[in-house]
């Protein structure tokens, strides 16, 4: 094993952020819909909707800050060793084989995880956004032309969309426990640096300048 600094302050910073957004705007957003009592639903609708505006903010600045880094790099879907890496998470990780791609500061991401977060910065975060934003103006759309819209599709789009971020989000904090030991991948979104298993990093793998 060796350590290197694999997420900057930035990326440590959004991931926490956003993970606590999403947290309460789960609780929030349940409560409104009826599911349970906690807040009372006047203040969970509140407090839904300034979580909401927030997490629109700082996702802006998440894609600002991709661009002009050169980060989106990192995002760029790929197939090659896709299938390797699903065997190892389905078969291999259980006979302590080896990860079949080994993670570098210009390399962050396996295949299957670039596809994963592509996959939900670029379609489902969005979706669920602008459908919220919708629900929120709702008194607006004769206003905007949007009259033929629907409510009720509008909230279904939104409420299987915050079920689908529920399942990713499970998903996710599985996968945290899947390093090397227990807690080594969460203590590397806390300081930056993590142990990693050592070996080669492909040319293709890489997030290159120009590239």
């Amino acid at each position: 094993m060796t350590k290197i600094y694999l997420y900057t302050r930035y990326e440590r910073f959004w991931h926490w952020i956003q993970a606590l957004l999403i947290v309460l705007l789960l609780v929030t957003g349940l409560e409104v819909h009826g599911v349970y009592t906690l807040l009372g639903f006047k203040r969970a609708v509140a407090w839904h909707e300034s979580l909401g505006v927030t997490w629109l903010v700082l996702f802006a600045f998440f894609v600002f800050w991709l661009f002009t880094t050169g980060q989106w790099k990192q995002y760029r879907p790929t197939t090659r060793k896709l299938f390797e890496v699903i065997r190892y998470y389905a078969v291999g990780i259980f006979r302590g084989e080896p990860h079949p791609v080994k993670k570098h500061p210009d390399a962050k991401h396996n295949p299957l995880q670039r596809l994963t977060y592509l996959g939900l910065a670029a379609l489902l975060l969005p979706v669920q956004m602008i459908s919220g934003l919708l629900y929120w103006t709702y008194n607006q759309w004769p206003a905007w032309g949007l009259g033929f819209l629907s409510l009720d599709a509008v909230a279904v789009v939104h409420m299987a969309c915050a079920f689908s971020i529920l399942i990713f989000f499970v998903v996710h904090v599985y996968m945290t426990t899947t390093g090397h030991t227990l807690t080594a991948h969460v203590a590397a979104m806390f300081s930056g640096w993590e142990e990693v298993e050592e070996g080669e990093v492909e040319d293709w793998e890489r997030a290159r300048k120009g590239a």
